[in-house]
């Protein structure tokens, strides 16, 4: 599963040069970070909205369509902040196997 994310990031990172009137990617890379976690927020906005939503339609694409562009846009991020999916797989990696209470509690220390 990670190959898609890992293929996408390849193409966000040649992108990120590209002439801005040509790549939504290199348009968000000029903008700059604070634009890029404009769109990551206003994407997180809209996943909680499709999710509750989809309580009531029973419908669960528009939850689907606007996680992946909240994936994307927090690739975008990481791009920007010079970090890859690689950093996030590990992590998740470390956690596996630890309850989410422990988890939480190790971070405090």
């Amino acid at each position: 599963m990670s190959d898609i994310i890992e293929r996408l990031f390849q193409v966000i990172q040649d992108r990120r040069t590209a002439d801005p009137l040509n790549s939504y990617v290199a348009s968000l890379q000029q903008a700059g970070l604070n634009r890029i976690l404009e769109k990551v927020e206003e994407e997180s906005v809209e996943v909680v909205t499709a999710a509750k939503d989809a309580v009531i339609s029973q419908d669960t694409s528009d939850v689907v369509k606007e996680t992946a562009d909240l994936w994307f846009h927090s690739l975008v991020m990481l791009d920007c902040l010079g970090e890859t999916p690689t950093s996030i797989f590990t992590e998740l990696e470390r956690r596996f196997g630890i309850s989410g209470i422990a988890e939480k509690q190790s971070r405090k220390n």
